[in-house]
């Protein structure tokens, strides 16, 4: 069974993301192994400098890197990644299932984004949107895409 993995930055407090985020985890059980591994985010002074900024990136971006499974199709979440249709992910998980065991990873960062370092480690780099979303919900947003995405590769009725 193909896996999914979505690495990310942060924890889920609302309950109203966590129940969202379940649903989906639960509705892609018929369809692959999938997980989410919460990376503890570093703590900034409320206005941080360039460079706090840049250190606590590269901390979470080591953090990150250590929980992409091996031989995973790594994905960058990120403002300045290529665009992707729900037919394209379907795709591009439909793709990776037939190499490196299925296994595909998503990153997800914290507020100030992904450092260079995780971005260049990824074999795709792909972005949601021109718009910005908070990243609680972007979590719950990117699960909704992976169960449409294999609906569509399974021929749901789900994508219309």
């Amino acid at each position: 069974m193909q896996k999914i993995t979505i690495v990310c930055v942060g924890k889920l407090k609302d309950a109203f993301y966590r129940d969202a985020s379940e649903e989906y985890l639960k509705r892609l059980k018929a369809y692959c192994k999938a997980e989410i591994i919460e990376i503890q985010p570093v703590s900034l002074p409320e206005n941080p400098s360039e460079g706090e900024i840049r250190n606590a990136l590269e901390t979470e971006g080591d953090r990150i890197i250590k929980k992409i499974p091996p031989n995973s199709t790594a994905v960058a979440m990120c403002v300045e990644g290529e665009t992707y249709s729900s037919e394209d992910l379907a795709r591009l998980i439909g793709s990776a299932s037939m190499k490196n065991g299925g296994s595909v990873t998503f990153v997800i960062g914290g507020s100030y984004g992904l450092s260079d370092k995780v971005k260049n480690a990824a074999q795709i780099k792909m972005s949601a949107s021109k718009m910005t979303f908070p990243h609680r919900l972007f979590r719950v947003m990117l699960l909704e895409q992976i169960y449409r995405a294999f609906t569509i590769i399974n021929g749901g009725k789900y994508h219309k």
